[in-house]
């Protein structure tokens, strides 16, 4: 996971393994951001509806794309100032 200020290790290696609950360091946070970038791995596959539902209840907008797309599109809205941080399903 990555943060503007940080970096922490997530244990997710599968978009099957993603849930609320694997997302807490992002939900738990005092000033969640508005944006979370969700890297699936190296290829997309389809978002879990589910979890962008819930996320959105949290006050979170989820963008589900593949890590290389996700890592280019956190540096941009980073570079935006937007509030962003990336949870991304690490690839070789």
């Amino acid at each position: 996971m990555i943060f503007p200020d940080k970096t922490i290790l997530w244990p997710v290696t599968a978009s099957e393994g993603m849930s609320l609950e694997s997302l807490k360091p992002v939900t738990d946070l005092e000033d969640i951001p508005d944006i979370l970038i969700v890297g699936c791995g190296e290829k997309f596959v389809p978002p879990i509806v589910k979890l962008k539902d819930e996320l959105r209840d949290c006050g979170i907008v989820m963008e589900w794309m593949d890590t290389g797309a996700a890592c280019r599109t956190f540096n941009v809205l980073l570079g935006e100032s937007r509030h962003v941080a990336a949870a991304l399903i690490a690839v070789k």
